[in-house]
């Protein structure tokens, strides 16, 4: 290379040397007047910041308070997800049922309006403890349905249950365990209810690939687990066993209703199908009423497993507490125009005998099938003479 052109590449590197060290030098310019103005912006938020004393933010606290529970049920229901009712009958059973007081800094009001809404400090653990505890007052004893209704009614049905996943965060060696289909991590929670969608058990915690057999299995063998006395059954879907106090639907005939349409059944195992679709469907309801009022079970929170239950059971408390004292329409999940009486004190007899497996019997097939057939025939019945 001639010395003319080694000069002429030596004043470009040293041009371009010249712009990149003009570019770091403004770039650092500008950074670090970002800097003071945001430092000068902290000082003088602090300068200009009203100062309390502590008396004067507990009086603060007070009045925002006071503004969520005591204004309007509207602006309760939206910040709280419960009316002003619901929040002062919490506030007493957490405190003579639960054990919960209020601090030297906080009223029992606060503590469980807090609850609600902020999950990572101490008094939210110490209110779930204290929700929990009234348990025995806020989930549904099941009441048979009576053998003297009207015809498609489930004669000695205690309700409907199935299982939903709640998304949840733990450990990376028990990942695998949790992991859904789609690649979410979340646990399994068996939910059974009534027909006047209000909780009658809930098991959480179990991982996501367990079977629903076994999830099953495992809460009616408990101490404490699902209570199914003989001669009683809950409404099951074709994931599970079609067994002596569950009943199941029949497998390869139309089911969901969505695939019914407009098309009329034509054998007794499928009105039996479109019918127990309908009614069992109460439990889905109560699934979608859960996570849609309780924000806490769509998003995961890097809580332990046990945590995680905890806060479903006590979501599932909260539901019960909801249907009782804010009732809405809903209807019962089976075709009447009656409905059953309820009372707290009725449900079943500690006597009674109750099941303990799971086993398919023919006796039990023979009901379901003798059950499909009346129904089909009653309605063959109304059919015809409406036509």
């Amino acid at each position: 290379m001639i010395p003319s052109q080694l000069a002429i590449v030596r004043r470009r590197k040293k041009r371009q040397i010249e712009l990149l060290l003009l570019f770091m030098v403004v770039n650092n310019i500008v950074t670090i007047m970002y800097l003071v103005m945001c430092m000068m912006g902290v000082i003088v938020y602090e300068i200009e910041r009203p100062r309390y004393s502590k008396s004067e933010k507990k009086h603060l606290r007070q009045k925002h308070l006071d503004s969520l529970i005591k204004d309007s049920d509207i602006v309760c229901k939206s910040e709280l997800c419960v009316n002003r009712r619901t929040f002062y009958v919490l506030c007493e059973m957490v405190r003579d049922v639960g054990g919960l007081n209020g601090t030297r800094n906080m009223s029992l009001e606060e503590i469980v309006a807090m609850f609600f809404g902020e999950s990572v400090s101490r008094n939210f653990h110490r209110c779930l403890l204290a929700v929990l505890k009234i348990h025995t007052h806020l989930l549904k004893k099941p009441t048979p349905i009576t053998e003297d209704c009207e015809v498609d009614r489930w004669n000695n049905c205690l309700g409907a249950l199935d299982d939903t996943h709640i998304s949840v965060h733990v450990p990376s060696e028990d990942r695998a365990r949790y992991q859904t289909r789609k690649g979410s991590i979340a646990m399994n929670v068996l939910g059974v209810c009534n027909p006047n969608l209000e909780f009658i058990y809930v098991q959480p915690g179990w991982e996501r690939s367990a079977h629903d057999g076994r999830v099953l299995r495992d809460a009616i063998t408990r101490p404490n687990g699902l209570k199914v006395p003989l001669g009683s059954y809950y409404l099951v879907d074709a994931g599970y066993t079609n067994c002596e106090g569950f009943l199941a639907p029949y497998r390869g005939h139309r089911y969901h209703l969505k695939e019914w349409g407009d098309r009329q059944p034509i054998s007794a195992e499928e009105y039996f199908n479109m019918k127990h679709s309908k009614a069992s469907n109460v439990i889905e309801r109560c699934f979608g009423l859960l996570k849609g009022r309780w924000g806490i079970l769509r998003t995961p929170f890097f809580f332990p497993i046990c945590t995680h239950r905890r806060i479903v059971q006590a979501c599932v408390l909260l539901h019960n507490l909801n249907r009782k004292h804010m009732p809405t329409n809903y209807t019962m999940y089976w075709d009447s125009d009656s409905e059953e009486g309820e009372s707290d004190d009725e449900g079943l007899d500690d006597e009674v005998e109750l099941i303990t497996q799971i086993v398919t019997t023919d006796t039990w097939t023979t009901y379901r099938n003798n059950l499909a057939q009346n129904m089909f025939n009653n309605w063959r019945l109304r059919h015809s003479s409406q036509t």
